[in-house]
């Protein structure tokens, strides 16, 4: 039998993919360089938690974790965004994503799941993981921003307002979060949908997978389709029955949490990494994040982040 190996595009992390020809079969090979533990054991467990819940995810085929390398399945090579990122009518497509997220809420999680010699236990989001998170975006994207001797100054003061908004955030972590549930995570297999680059799941918000598929930074959708997705998920989550005020409330602050990180995030993956690539969707995560801090419970936010930074200046690509 005849053995191919070819190295496939990755993604913002620091693991590498092969794509292996085995005759007429093939697998992914997954080499992961740094945080093996996360990239390789977590993800093979949240995979299998996926699987039995029968949900499309990779499977396990070999452990090579002494060589910070597994062997899965291969989910194609089409992902959600190559299906939809042409197409005018969107929206029945992405109602396909809302009904998958609520069934990956429907997930019965335990505390503690076993790998062999290795024990994992499941994250809560916690309020220290919002802030470590939207911190990205004052370690990287402030810092190559902004004048270095206002920048300790402007974090500080803009913390400290994010903090009295992340306490009003109403709902639970008590549901099983992909997080980072957006088109290019989602392959189209066997006519159905499979989850990739599940190794950061955690128990969290309800909406924090909706804001991160409505608000995807990688895809644009107009404010029509917007709202009637997120009015889907309220009717047919279990959900449907608490205010709906609570819902967007909670949809729009974990979408500013979510693309402030992301914004930290590509411009980390430029100056440490290299990787300009993804510095074409910073435009659009601004626009998602102006957008939703319309929000009255933004309002103080707002204020304090046109005060202290000029929004036109700041968000240019050419000042990074």
């Amino acid at each position: 039998m005849n053995y191919k190996l070819k190295k496939i595009s990755g993604d913002a992390s620091f693991r590498v993919f092969y794509r292996l020809q085995k005759g007429k079969n093939t697998s992914i090979i997954v080499q992961a360089r740094k945080e093996k533990f996360k990239n390789l054991i977590t993800y093979s467990v949240v995979n299998n938690i996926l699987t039995k819940n029968k949900i499309y995810a990779p499977k396990l085929i070999q452990n090579y974790y002494e060589n910070n390398i597994i062997e899965i399945t291969d989910l194609g090579r089409k992902s959600f965004y190559d299906v939809v990122i042409k197409k005018k009518n969107k929206l029945n497509n992405y109602k396909d994503l809302i009904k998958l997220i609520i069934k990956l809420q429907n997930i019965k999680l335990k505390q503690t799941y076993r790998f062999g010699k290795f024990k994992i236990n499941f994250e809560t989001y916690t309020l220290k993981n919002l802030h470590k998170e939207s911190d990205l975006f004052f370690d990287w994207y402030l810092k190559y921003s902004s004048k270095k001797s206002k920048i300790k100054k402007i974090k500080n003061i803009l913390k400290k307002e994010l903090n009295n908004i992340y306490k009003k955030i109403y709902f639970t972590n008590n549901v099983f979060v992909h997080r980072d549930f957006h088109a290019s995570n989602i392959m189209v297999y066997k006519n159905n949908f499979g989850l990739i680059d599940s190794q950061d799941a955690i128990l969290g918000n309800p909406l924090y997978d909706v804001a991160s598929l409505i608000d995807d930074v990688r895809i644009k959708l107009s404010s029509h389709i917007q709202e009637k997705l997120f009015n889907y998920y309220f009717r047919n989550s279990k959900l449907k029955k608490e205010k709906y005020e609570n819902l967007k409330n909670d949809f729009e602050i974990l979408s500013v949490q979510r693309n402030l990180k992301i914004l930290g995030i590509f411009v980390r993956l430029y100056k440490r990494d290299g990787k300009s690539n993804y510095l074409k969707y910073l435009p659009h995560t601004w626009s998602l994040i102006e957008k939703r801090l319309k929000n009255p419970v933004f309002e103080n936010f707002n204020y304090l982040f046109k005060k202290y930074l000029k929004i036109k200046t700041f968000k240019k690509i050419s000042n990074l």
